[in-house]
């Protein structure tokens, strides 16, 4: 990146932060007030000790008052004045002649670098992150992020934790422990990065597990005097039909569908048997907690555990046969079709995959769908010259041409064999 685009990434998101930038040289003094006095020693330093020594003072009482930005600001006139370049850098010197351009913009990086690295070591994630950012080190603030505790001012460390995606995990545990398990849903459903989704749905369940065992342990120890032993709800609910009544739940069931709904996502093993644990739970409930949900999930409880048992490789070919019915009795080209398309993909069924979206969404494309293209499936399927047939009726002369020297080259690849 030009070290003029750094420098302006850097004291743009500083300026739009909770706390500004000062301007880059409108204050250039140490302490939080500039006097006439002060102004006097910086002119006695530039004449007694020359430029370059009266800066190296003047960036040092910048860090001993903690007024980084401006510690920042004085470093990269100091490296300006060390390569010969104007000291006021104005919006039309923004070419580094090619000669000083790497040295110069090393010292940037470095700068911004050291400057983030202070604001860090003060706990100010906030007003490090816009230096970081600018340095490619978020990994940085991730690690920090780990250490805030919750507190008036973690809003902010929120923000850039989950939307900035750059610890998102973190993020959603800091908005569970401070406003609960509904907002932190709510904030994971409007998450829209790709960066950690299923680790924020595995701490998620893992939250929510704990919260329904502690409660039906609880109702367990107050009943029958004794507290039992077991830590997964089917062990704690078998044989103890009493612990669900007609109005009996243990969590918001609305915090249970928001996460269930996350099961197309979900790979890991032990997420999945979280999920088949709360669907033997949400089994029991009684009828007035029963909700309906959206298709491939309709039965709610239900079709979450088949399609998380199918996932979890547990009597696959019955849960498919589960989601197979489904696509039968639906109209062409609906979301069961697609769910089932996405358990064949993980199961590695490429071929069965590929008919079904050959029958139900031939010619989607990616945007439309919640699951791989029938072109795609082509491709995993190794089914060429099927391929070529789709692109030709789609008109997409590209696929028409991989797809053609892809079975080009499986010819010559079998001749030569």
């Amino acid at each position: 990146m030009p070290p003029f685009r750094l420098c302006l990434m850097i004291t743009s998101a500083e300026a739009s932060s909770s706390a500004s930038i000062q301007g880059p040289y409108s204050s250039v003094g140490w302490g939080k007030a500039m006097s006439e006095e002060s102004f006097d020693t910086l002119r006695n330093l530039l004449r007694s000790v020359g430029p370059a020594q009266a800066l190296d003072v003047l960036i040092e009482q910048f860090r001993k008052a903690k007024q980084y930005p401006d510690w920042f600001e004085a470093r990269m006139m100091r490296s300006r004045f060390a390569l010969g370049l104007p000291l006021i850098q104005a919006p039309g010197s923004s070419e580094i002649p090619a000669e000083a351009r790497a040295a110069y913009e090393q010292a940037m990086v470095e700068a911004a670098r050291e400057t983030g690295d202070l604001f860090l070591a003060d706990g100010n994630i906030p007003r490090a992150w816009p230096y970081l950012r600018a340095t490619g080190d978020s990994a940085r603030v991730a690690e920090a992020m780990e250490r805030v505790e919750v507190g008036e001012d973690v809003d902010a460390v929120i923000g850039i934790a989950l939307q900035e995606g750059v610890n998102p995990v973190r993020g959603v545990a800091l908005i569970l422990q401070k406003y609960g398990m509904c907002r932190a849903l709510a904030a994971f459903g409007m998450y829209g990065g790709e960066k950690d989704r299923e680790r924020c749905i595995d701490f998620l369940a893992r939250s929510l597990h704990d919260e329904l065992v502690e409660r039906i342990t609880g109702a367990i120890e107050r009943e029958e005097s004794a507290k039992p032993e077991a830590t997964s709800i089917p062990a704690l609910i078998a044989g103890r039909d009493w612990l669900f009544g007609e109005y009996s739940t243990y969590v918001d069931t609305s915090h249970l569908m928001s996460l269930l709904q996350y099961c197309l996502e979900v790979t890991d093993a032990r997420t999945l048997e979280l999920f088949h644990e709360f669907c033997e739970y949400g089994k029991r409930l009684s009828s007035n907690f029963q909700m309906a949900g959206q298709p491939p999930f309709e039965n709610f409880y239900f079709d979450v555990d088949h399609y998380a048992l199918a996932l979890a490789d547990v009597e696959v070919e019955s849960h498919l046969d589960h989601f197979r019915r489904k696509v039968r009795e639906a109209p062409l080209g609906n979301v069961n079709s697609q769910a089932l398309v996405k358990l064949l993909v993980s199961r590695g069924s490429y071929q069965e995959a590929l008919e079904v979206a050959m029958e139900h969404f031939p010619a989607a494309s990616s945007s439309e769908l919640a699951c791989p293209t029938a072109i795609q499936l082509c491709q995993l399927a190794d089914r060429f010259d099927l391929l070529m047939q789709l692109a030709r009726k789609q008109g997409d002369e590209l696929s028409y041409v991989a797809a053609s020297l892809e079975l080009d080259r499986k010819t010559k690849a079998g001749g030569a064999a």
